[in-house]
């Protein structure tokens, strides 16, 4: 095939009569697709009864495909098993907390645990190695399809004796466990393996140590799971590219761990037209992707033309937003664009999500979008663009997002999540590219190093973030746990404390909603002399922040404010304002080492990041650039044209 950028979707023919594959074909060499996912949901096909396989159908598939110049993602088929895998075998189904199994009539009704389901997908992926490994139209190998989106915990019994297995080689004793769970408290400790349990319902709040160990157990289960597929396809042909789509942030799965699996790193993303922020949403999920691959190229996998159909109600994207975005994708390390779906399905549950070929088919505005994206991505060359690297990183630790989401206190909220995106979306508005690293990763040659919200801090990341040689900014919420989980004493931060100059004293959660017992009736002087005159700044959700003299820093504090200590060396460039922290440090630094004591809005962010990086290129509003290897995007994003680019539209200029 050309080295033109990948252009293509999930292809289910398996859905249409056969006759249709001949006009699919001939209308993808009009859009100029030249990738196509296939077999994703085809388990029911491929195996129609236990160990009888029909592979011919979809053998003729590949070869017209190929005989077009089309190549061919060839998924393994397990995704979704076939309604008689759970009817035979009922230990094949999940089972959720309260005993439950969950039954064919949807998808993903599998226990990844399962012996029997592993023996039977693994079947199925040796059948198609056997049959298609050495096939010119494959050129990668697509195993299942969004591990954990649906399935990412089963209660049954063989995933209970996994879980005690996984407990035993990571603890070793059971002595070591209960010390990792804190079971001293509140009388949990165990003094037998089988009084192991996973989280089930329990009468209050449960074991947060336990339910982080669950969930990367789950995590590394799930991986499991896919690597004995992949072990089978590589057997078989070693040469061809393995991959599985991730599902950016997707909370259930550390895919830093994962992405050390796959040959090349492939997402799925549907951020929701209806939201103004969606495209910077989309930003956020490719630069994850690159990053996952260590600035590798990865393959947009999934998106959608138009709409999809899982939302209570679905906005279309604008005219313009489906090239946009993909073109978007391309400039931040997208070397594939891939929709679901190829055709519009007329049956099930996906029947009103947009598809390449609409039900209206090509008397459509979508067609016309879908072809003039091909024309454009045609002009791409893959070998102009390749890897890249941003100047600036955000560190993610999924183990960490754990540790805060499970925490029983202070809130009970995604914190790590909602800082990361705050501060990614501070940076991406100001044109920037980012990268993100996990606390372990390569820390060097970045000049700004973003660490927000990291709950859980890691021994030695002190030293790392300091040898990095880059100006390190830290936010609230950072090291409230070390590396077991357990709460760090004599001051939160740790470790980092040091590098920051400050220590965290105690913290004030501000945004709360009252606990009220009784009618919240209205307080009046009148009649409430006492109550109305307490002030209650724990239920504002903005505080004010002051300069050092005196006068307004831009922007405030957001729901949440630490009263730090800082160091006589670190300088304070901002305090809070009126507040029971009024007065008290809000952003630090400490030589080359910021630290921000509540989370900031947007305009906080933007004057302190103004402070740090270079001033950012002045674009007019709806304007973004991005420079990737020898072609320089431009996108208007606005309702307005600019400088000769229509609204919702962009331009590519090949430098060399």
């Amino acid at each position: 095939m050309s080295n033109s950028i990948y252009y293509g979707c999930d292809y289910n023919p398996e859905q249409w009569p056969e006759d249709y594959v001949d006009r699919d074909i001939q209308l993808m060499l009009q859009a100029g697709v030249n990738l196509v996912s296939l077999g994703i949901f085809s388990w029911s096909l491929l195996e129609p009864e236990p160990g009888h396989y029909d592979l011919d159908w979809i053998r003729r598939v590949i070869d017209k495909l190929h005989a077009a110049g089309i190549d061919v993602d060839l998924a393994t088929g397990t995704a979704s098993p076939p309604p008689w895998l759970g009817a035979e075998y009922p230990e094949t189904l999940p089972v959720d907390a309260h005993g439950n199994p969950l039954y064919w009539g949807s998808r993903q009704q599998y226990n990844p645990s399962s012996a029997v389901f592993r023996e039977k997908a693994t079947a199925l992926a040796k059948e198609m190695a056997s049959a298609f490994a050495h096939h010119p139209a494959v050129k990668m190998w697509h195993i299942s399809n969004e591990y954990g989106c649906h399935i990412n915990e089963s209660f049954d019994e063989e995933s209970v004796q996994r879980f005690r297995s996984w407990l035993k080689d990571r603890y070793g004793s059971l002595d070591t466990l209960n010390d990792a769970w804190g079971t001293s408290f509140w009388s949990q400790r165990m003094n037998s393996w089988d009084q192991v349990i996973p989280p089930l319902p329990t009468p209050t709040i449960p074991n947060q140590h336990q339910l982080v160990d669950w969930r990367r157990f789950w995590s590394d289960n799930l991986l499991e799971l896919f690597l004995e597929e992949k072990q089978v396809l590589r057997e078989a042909n070693p040469d061809i590219p393995i991959t599985t789509n991730f599902m950016g942030l997707f909370e259930p799965l550390d895919y830093w761990r994962w992405a050390e699996h796959v040959d090349f790193v492939s997402n799925d993303t549907y951020p929701d037209p209806a939201n103004p922020r969606a495209a910077r949403e989309f930003a956020l999920d490719c630069d994850l992707m690159r990053s996952l691959g260590g600035g590798r190229p990865f393959i947009q996998m999934e998106q959608t033309t138009s709409a999809v159909q899982w939302r209570p109600r679905n906005a279309v994207k604008r005219p313009g937003q489906y090239a946009l975005w993909s073109i978007q994708a391309v400039a931040h390390g997208a070397d594939g664009i891939l929709n679901f779906q190829w055709r519009q399905s007329r049956a099930g549950a996906e029947a009103f999500h947009g598809a390449m070929v609409p039900h209206r088919g090509t008397e459509s505005a979508t067609w016309d979008e879908v072809v003039d994206l091909g024309t454009d991505l045609s002009e791409i060359d893959r070998a102009a663009v390749g890897p890249m690297k941003a100047q600036v990183a955000i560190m993610w630790d999924w183990d960490s997002a754990w540790y805060q989401r499970y925490s029983p206190g202070p809130v009970d909220e995604p914190v790590a999540q909602n800082e990361l995106r705050a501060w990614h979306a501070s940076l991406f508005e100001r044109g920037q590219l980012v990268d993100f690293v996990h606390p372990e990763s390569d820390l060097t040659g970045y000049q700004l190093i973003i660490v927000p919200a990291l709950f859980q801090v890691r021994h030695g990341l002190a030293a790392r973030l300091k040898d990095s040689g880059a100006t390190v900014l830290v936010t609230c919420h950072t090291g409230y746990v070390g590396e077991d989980g357990h709460a760090i004493e004599g001051g939160y931060l740790g470790e980092l404390g040091d590098l920051l100059g400050v220590r965290v004293r105690e913290i004030s959660p501000l945004g709360v909603e009252p606990t009220i017992l009784g009618r919240p009736e209205p307080l009046t002087p009148t009649t409430d002399p006492v109550s109305s005159a307490v002030n209650t700044p724990a239920a504002e959700h903005e505080v004010p922040l002051a300069c050092p003299d005196g006068q307004p820093f831009p922007g405030e504090g957001l729901d949440w404010a630490e009263r730090i200590v800082p160091d006589a060396s670190v300088e304070v460039v901002a305090t809070f304002g009126d507040s029971d922290q009024a007065g008290c440090p809000a952003i630090t630094v400490n030589g080359s080492a910021w630290y921000v004591a509540t989370h900031l809005d947007s305009l906080a962010r933007t004057a302190l990041l103004d402070r740090i990086l270079p001033e950012a290129a002045a674009l007019p509003a709806g304007i973004t650039s991005m420079t990737r290897g020898n072609y320089t995007f431009l996108f208007n994003h606005g309702d307005q044209p600019v400088d000769g680019l229509a609204p919702r539209s962009y331009a590519i200029r090949r430098t060399q």
